[in-house]
């Protein structure tokens, strides 16, 4: 649906999910949406009320029986009058029932037409609408309960506070600059600097809690590489608590990727164990190098597994040199086989530029409960978390990314130039960067992107 051209038709869709269930669930939004439900059933019920009926087709033969509801507008879900139609959860069936709401006069609605309407008549706002996709997508109880915040208006409430804030100062700024004689006076003693300073440190604040959200919805790609028969399918099938990989002594037994999605406290984790990086002739295992290479460069987390077994593992900075390792990617050394060198499992945090490491052992699971701690930790993720964090996207983070920019720019631009039409334009571009976030400023092109990833029957 073009966002622009919004008419407030009556669309249908099935709401339940594919597949044969107990109930299934037809739902209609807009002006004849009681009508047609009244045409389906014979019965117009009293709102929010359930009524029991029969469902009958254009010829008067029965379809089902099953449960009518009505939610008259601005009391409902999309702020229209909406019906439901709760049949038996036969695919045929709820296709059948369908067909008639279609044939009554509804339109078949698009992917995300129910939330986008929403959010058009102002019941819901961007950032509430993607958490219904992100609750229904949740693959953790972590990423249900920060979608659920979101949903509530714990992320939206903050960035409108936040929103608010800045306006205001924007506000006093070019209120300023309408009196040039005294700008800069006004400016200093009002304190503009420490004003912004104080809203980039509520954004950076706000900034972690989005990217945290993110990372439990999503999770991390987690990429283990290293030197053949260093132990990585091993390190697999420990993470993952089954045999996922072939095991042997024998080099380059791995030579495609695999891989695994699994959580830890919470955290999904997606794992890719590819095959042994080394010179070979071998086409096949030359293909699985190639492989490797490339989950590396989609990485969010490099963990490089060397054999520590007698003390002669190659040095970490000599074996990255020939990986490409994406930007912003973490990597974790860990040195295995610690039950063959005798070694007690330890974590080493970075030091000096070498990335941090832990010794330990993928056969026996010693210093497993030491790199699942460390996994956390690096995703920003610790035991004491309050529980505030919310569901956010990556787009909510490149517009809060972009609002602290132009706020670190305009603190700039007022303390070496005292600047106050340049602090004024980046207070802007940083109202117009946070409103992006709920839609309080969005184009028709992002709200089309937004609702067209959303199930039909959102």
């Amino acid at each position: 649906m073009d966002p622009g051209a919004y008419e407030p038709d009556t669309i249908a869709a099935i709401a339940t999910a594919a597949g044969i269930g107990g109930v299934g669930i037809i739902r209609l939004s807009g002006p004849q949406a009681f009508s047609i439900s009244a045409a389906l059933s014979g019965r117009t019920p009293q709102p929010r009320q359930a009524t029991f009926a029969a469902l009958v087709d254009s010829k008067g033969e029965t379809l089902d029986q099953g449960l009518i509801l009505h939610f008259p507008g601005p009391h409902s879900f999309t702020g229209e009058d909406v019906a439901e139609l709760h049949c038996h959860g036969g695919p045929v069936l709820l296709r059948s029932v369908l067909r008639e709401c279609l044939l009554a006069g509804a339109r078949h609605a698009e992917p995300g037409e129910f939330s986008q309407r929403a959010f058009l008549n102002d019941k819901i706002d961007l950032v509430q609408a993607e958490a219904i996709a992100d609750l229904i997508s949740s693959s953790t109880d972590a990423a249900v309960r920060s979608a659920a915040r979101s949903l509530s208006g714990a992320f939206s409430n903050a960035v409108s506070e936040l929103f608010d804030n800045l306006v205001r100062l924007r506000v006093f700024v070019e209120s300023a600059i309408d009196f040039p004689e005294e700008e800069i006076d006004f400016i200093a003693e009002s304190d503009v600097l420490a004003q912004l300073k104080a809203l980039s440190s509520e954004l950076d604040s706000l900034l972690e809690k989005a990217r945290r959200g993110r990372r439990l919805h999503d999770g991390i790609k987690l990429v283990i590489i290293g030197p053949p028969n260093a132990g990585k399918s091993s390190l697999l099938n420990q993470l993952a608590e089954q045999d996922a990989a072939i095991v042997t002594d024998i080099p380059g037994t791995t030579r495609d990727t695999l891989h695994e999605h699994i959580q830890i406290d919470g955290l999904p984790l997606h794992i890719v164990d590819t095959a042994g990086l080394r010179e070979t002739t071998d086409a096949v295992e030359r293909e699985g190098i190639r492989r490797a290479q490339k989950e590396v460069l989609s990485a969010d987390h490099l963990l490089l597994l060397l054999d520590g077994s007698d003390g002669n593992a190659p040095k970490p900075a000599h074996f990255l040199a020939d990986v490409e390792v994406p930007p912003g990617a973490a990597i974790t050394v860990l040195y295995n086989k610690c039950d063959i060198s005798g070694t007690e499992a330890n974590f080493q945090p970075a030091h000096n530029g070498t990335p941090p490491n832990i010794t330990m052992s993928a056969r026996t699971g010693a210093g497993l409960d030491l790199l699942r701690d460390h996994l956390r930790g690096s995703a920003g993720l610790t035991a004491t978390q309050d529980g505030s964090d919310f569901s956010a996207r990556e787009r909510h983070i490149r517009a809060l990314e972009d609002c602290a920019q132009h706020l670190s720019q305009g603190a700039l631009q007022l303390q070496d130039h005292g600047a106050a039409e340049l602090v004024a334009e980046d207070l802007r571009l940083a109202q117009d960067a946070l409103g992006r976030v709920t839609g309080r400023l969005s184009s028709d092109d992002l709200l089309g992107e937004i609702f067209s990833s959303f199930c039909i029957g959102k």
